[in-house]
C-alpha cells in the first residue's frame, strides 16, 4: 500500500469510528467530511470506493443494528427504539429498517411472529435440504446432513414463524431447478429479507450463465464496489438460498475453489455438474 493509500485508508478508518461514536446524532455528510478533513464531494466518492456503499448507508446501518439490539429487550417500545437510536420519530425507525432489513421494526422484534411458512425435506443429486416458501416465494433452501438440524436452522432465521411442514407449488417450481436449465424455468418467486448491499449481490449471483464462473472481485465491480471484495464475500456467505442463489459460481482470482457454507467438495461437484450439463 503506496503512501496515498494510507493516507486514504486511515482517513476512512477514522470516519468510521466517527459515525459509530456519533451515529445517535444522526450526522450529516458535511459533519462526517469535516471530521476527516474533506470535501462532503471527495469525502463520499472515497468512502463509497473504500466501504463498498455511502456514508449514509453505512450510518444506516450502524443505526439499525444499535436499534435491533434494543428491540431483542422485551420491555423496549418502538417509539423508545427511535429516539434512542437518534431517530425523530417511529415512522423513520420503520422507514429505515423496511430499506434495510426489509421488514418493519415491529416484524423484527417479533421474530416473525405472524409469518407463515411452509417447509419440507427433499433429496437433490447433490444430497439431502431443507426447503421454505411463505406466499410471497421461496425463502430458504440449505443442503443439510440430519433433518432434525436442519429445521432447527430454519427455525433460528424466523424464531417466531409458524411453520407447517408441506410441500407447495413454490417449493416444487425451485426444486425443478436441479433437473432442468434454470435459465427455462418459469421466474422463480424469492422471498428474502437483506440489506441493500446483499440484495445486490445475490441479484448479480443470479446473472451468472449457468456453467460459468466469476470471482468475488468481478461481482464487486458488477455492483459498482470495486474495493468491496471482502464485503462481497460476506455477503455471499450469508446466502440463504442455496444452489438457486449460484454462490457456487463465484471463485477466488487466483482459480482456488474458495469457500462454501456447505462444504468446498459440494461446490466442486455443482461446477462440474453444471459444466457437464451445458455441453451435452
Amino acid at each position: 500500500m503506496n503512501e496515498t493509500n494510507t493516507l486514504m485508508y486511515h482517513k476512512i478508518a477514522t470516519a468510521i469510528n466517527y459515525i459509530k461514536a456519533n451515529f445517535k446524532a444522526q450526522p450529516s455528510l458535511d459533519d462526517i467530511a469535516a471530521s476527516v478533513h474533506l470535501s462532503p464531494f471527495h469525502f463520499q466518492k472515497l468512502f463509497t470506493e473504500w466501504a463498498g456503499i455511502s456514508p449514509k448507508k453505512f450510518l444506516q446501518y450502524t443505526s439499525v443494528q444499535y436499534a435491533k439490539s434494543l428491540l431483542q429487550q422485551p420491555t423496549t417500545t418502538l417509539s423508545d427504539t427511535a429516539i434512542e437510536t437518534g431517530l425523530s420519530s417511529s415512522s423513520r425507525l420503520h422507514d429505515l429498517f423496511v430499506n434495510i432489513e426489509g421488514m418493519t421494526p415491529g416484524e423484527y422484534k417479533n421474530g416473525g411472529e405472524h409469518l407463515q411458512i411452509q417447509y419440507s425435506f427433499s433429496n437433490t443429486i447433490f444430497g439431502n435440504i431443507v426447503i421454505a416458501a411463505t406466499q410471497k416465494g421461496v425463502c430458504y433452501i440449505a443442503f443439510i446432513e440430519d433433518a432434525t438440524v436442519g429445521l432447527s436452522d430454519l427455525q433460528a432465521h424466523f424464531p417466531k414463524a409458524h411453520f407447517t411442514q408441506q410441500t407447495d407449488e413454490l417449493q416444487l417450481q425451485a426444486l425443478s431447478i436441479f433437473s432442468k436449465d434454470w435459465q427455462q424455468l418459469q421466474q422463480i418467486k424469492l422471498h428474502l429479507k437483506g440489506s441493500d448491499f446483499q440484495l445486490k449481490v445475490w441479484e448479480a449471483l443470479l446473472k451468472i450463465p449457468m456453467g460459468q464462473l466469476t470471482t468475488y472481485g468481478n461481482i464487486a465491480n458488477t455492483i459498482n464496489s470495486p474495493k468491496a471484495s471482502r464485503a462481497v464475500g460476506t455477503a455471499i456467505g450469508s446466502n440463504p438460498v442455496a444452489f438457486l442463489i449460484p454462490c457456487h459460481r463465484v471463485i477466488q482470482k487466483t482459480g482456488n475453489i474458495g469457500g462454501y457454507m456447505w462444504g468446498p467438495t459440494r461446490k466442486t461437484a455443482i461446477i462440474g455438474w453444471e459444466a457437464a450439463t451445458i455441453f451435452q
